[in-house]
C-alpha cells in the first residue's frame, strides 16, 4: 500500500474509470460524468460509464459486464454511488446485491439527496468503502456539475479569438476569420461539452452566428442557446430565432416579445444598473440544469462576465496576424490606475490548433500574499450568488 493508504493497482484502476467518465462528456448533462472499473486485483472483470441522464448508471454497466465474478470484488468508481430514487434506482443496492466486497470512490457527491448517504449505505451493509483517491482530478472532470451544485450557477468559459498585437476585429466589426479552420472546428467541440452556448444581441447584429454545436458523428445532447438581449433587437431572419436549436432569450421586464420570437422562448430578466443582470441570468440557467455556460460573445459583455467575477475559464484562440491599432480590443475592461490591479490569469493548458494557438487560463482573482488555493474575487469583482441552489434537475 502506498503512503496515502491505495495501491498502484488502486491507482491504475482509478485511472481507468476517469477515462471511462469522460466518453459521456457530450450526453450526460445536466449528470455528471461518472466512470466505473470492478476488478479482481489487478484483473478488471466489468466497466461501464453514465452514458446519458435518464439511462443506466456507470456502475450499472460495470456489474451487468462483472456478473457472478463481481462477488468479492472491488468497484472502482469516480463519484459516491447514488443512494435515492430518480429516474433510476439508487446504485448503492446494485452494489449491495452483487456481493462486491469494497468501493473506492474518487470523491463525495455533495448533490443533497446522495451528498455521503451512499457511503453510509454501503458501509451498513458490510461493504468497505474508501475514498478520495484522485479526488482533484474526479472535481476537474465535473467542475460544471459542482458549480451548479455547491455555488448555484453553472461554470463559465469565455471563448475569444484575438491577433497577435491583441484584436478580435477590425474597427468596421470585421472579424471572418481571424484564426484558421482548425481552430474553428475545434471550438465546435468547446461548444459541444456545454449545456448552453450565450451571446449578446450585439454578437447576433454583427455576425449573426448559428450558435450550434457541430462535431461530426459524435452524440451531442442538445445545447441550449442563450441570447441576452435587453432591448429585444434581433432582427427576424437571424439565425438565432430560426428554431433550429433550443433557444432562450433574455430580455428587459420592459420590453414585448413579437411574432419574430414564436419560434424561441423568452424570459425576463431583471435590470442591473442599464444592463441585465448577469449574475441573475447564470441563477436562472441553472435552474435549468445548465452545468457549463460557453460564452462568444464580443468585448462588452465578455468584459462584464470579467469585471463581475464571473469567468471561471478563458478559451483564448491567438492567430500569427496584426490588425493594427484601429482593431477592436479584446475585453472592455475598466480602466487601472495601479499595476497592482492588473488581472492574473493562471495558464492551465496551451497547444498549436493549426496555425493558432490556444490557451486555457483560469482568472485567479488573487490578492497578494494568497496562497492561491482558494482564490478570492476582490470586492470590486465579487458577485453575491443564491446561498441555495437550485438542485431540481438532478435527475441521477
Amino acid at each position: 500500500m502506498s503512503a496515502s493508504g491505495f495501491s498502484a493497482t488502486d491507482h491504475a484502476m482509478m485511472v481507468r474509470a476517469l477515462r471511462l467518465a469522460e466518453r459521456g462528456v457530450f450526453t450526460t448533462r445536466p449528470n455528471p460524468m461518472v466512470g466505473c472499473v470492478v476488478a479482481c486485483g489487478d484483473e478488471i472483470v466489468g466497466e461501464g460509464w453514465h452514458q446519458r441522464a435518464g439511462g443506466p448508471h456507470a456502475e450499472v454497466f460495470a456489474l451487468r459486464a462483472a456478473g457472478e465474478r463481481a462477488r468479492g470484488a472491488t468497484a472502482y468508481v469516480t463519484l459516491e454511488p447514488c443512494a435515492h430514487h430518480g429516474r433510476t434506482p439508487p446504485c448503492v443496492d446494485a452494489l449491495v446485491e452483487s456481493g462486491v466486497a469494497r468501493v473506492v470512490a474518487a470523491m463525495r457527491d455533495p448533490f443533497p439527496q446522495v451528498a455521503g448517504h451512499g457511503f453510509e449505505r454501503l458501509r451498513a451493509a458490510g461493504v468497505v468503502v474508501d475514498t478520495g483517491l484522485l479526488d482533484v482530478q474526479a472535481r476537474e472532470l465535473n467542475r460544471g456539475f459542482l458549480s451548479r451544485i455547491e455555488r448555484g450557477r453553472p461554470r463559465v468559459r469565455v471563448k475569444l479569438a484575438m491577433s497577435l498585437d491583441g484584436r478580435t476585429a477590425l474597427a468596421n466589426g470585421d472579424s471572418k476569420w481571424i484564426t484558421g479552420e482548425a481552430a474553428r472546428t475545434d471550438v465546435q467541440r468547446w461548444r459541444a461539452r456545454a449545456g448552453a452556448i450565450l451571446t449578446g444581441s450585439g454578437t447576433v447584429l454583427a455576425d449573426n452566428p448559428r450558435l450550434t454545436a457541430r462535431v461530426p458523428n459524435a452524440d451531442i445532447a442538445p445545447v441550449l442557446r442563450v441570447v441576452m438581449d435587453r432591448a429585444l433587437r434581433t432582427p427576424a431572419g437571424m439565425h438565432v430565432l430560426a428554431g433550429d436549436a433550443p433557444t432562450l432569450v433574455f430580455h428587459a421586464p420592459d420590453a414585448m416579445p413579437d411574432a419574430r420570437y414564436t419560434q424561441v422562448e423568452c424570459e425576463s430578466l431583471a435590470l442591473a444598473g442599464d444592463r441585465l443582470s448577469l449574475p441573475l441570468a447564470l441563477e436562472r440557467l441553472a435552474a435549468r440544469g445548465i452545468n457549463d455556460v460557453h460564452v462568444e460573445a464580443g468585448p462588452v459583455l465578455s468584459g462584464a462576465l470579467f469585471e463581475q467575477g464571473l469567468v471561471d475559464e478563458l478559451l483564448l484562440y491567438v492567430a500569427p496576424v496584426l490588425l493594427g491599432s484601429s482593431a477592436r480590443p479584446l475585453l472592455q475592461l475598466p480602466a487601472l490606475a495601479d499595476m497592482a490591479e492588473r488581472w492574473h490569469l493562471q495558464v492551465v493548458d496551451h497547444g498549436k490548433v493549426g496555425e493558432d494557438w490556444r490557451l486555457v487560463l483560469r482568472p485567479s482573482y488573487q490578492t497578494p500574499g494568497q496562497d492561491g488555493r482558494t482564490p478570492a474575487v476582490p470586492a470590486r469583482q465579487r458577485v453575491m450568488m443564491a446561498p441555495n441552489p437550485v438542485f431540481s434537475e438532478r435527475t441521477r
